[in-house]
């Protein structure tokens, strides 16, 4: 089990959880798993962190198809400028590995922004916590639980 998956179960939201055996060779956490386990790329997302001009930490979650608009995170958040966040500042304010990132169960309350592409369908797959384990839920129900807010931030 990971953080993720105990907050979920704790709090009992609609949930499945799905793993795959990770290729640690793979050029893509995020579309390795939706190949391995057949599904729409556009209905799995990736977990991203940025950091504003003030070092204030931002969780984004887009479509693994995907990228990031830094431009539209920082007009999301309120902020001046984003970039993608240290490596490691990521990895430390999360407590999960590169690749395995969650938006759930954080060590840290972030700020959190979903991408309005995952509002249409019924659920959405995200990282459980660990590199080959994905979640599948709703996007309102990753929502409430990350207190995120819908935006425009990913870019095709």
């Amino acid at each position: 089990m990971t953080p993720a998956l105990d907050l979920l179960k704790k709090v009992r939201a609609e949930h499945r959880i799905h793993s795959y055996e990770h290729d640690p060779k793979a050029a893509s956490y995020g579309l390795e798993a939706a190949e391995k386990l057949g599904l729409d790329p556009a209905q799995v997302f990736k977990t991203l962190l940025a950091s504003s001009e003030k070092g204030e930490l931002l969780v984004a979650v887009v479509p693994v198809v995907g990228s990031l608009d830094l431009k539209a995170l920082a007009n999301a958040a309120g902020v001046k400028k984003v970039e993608m966040a240290d490596p490691a500042a990521a990895q430390r304010s999360t407590g999960y590995l590169l690749g395995g990132i969650s938006p759930l169960g954080q060590k840290k309350r972030l700020r959190t922004f979903i991408d309005v592409t995952a509002q249409p369908f019924a659920t959405i797959f995200v990282s459980a916590g660990r590199r080959g384990l994905e979640v599948e839920l709703p996007a309102g129900v990753l929502a409430e639980h990350t207190q995120a807010k819908f935006a425009p931030i990913g870019r095709a």
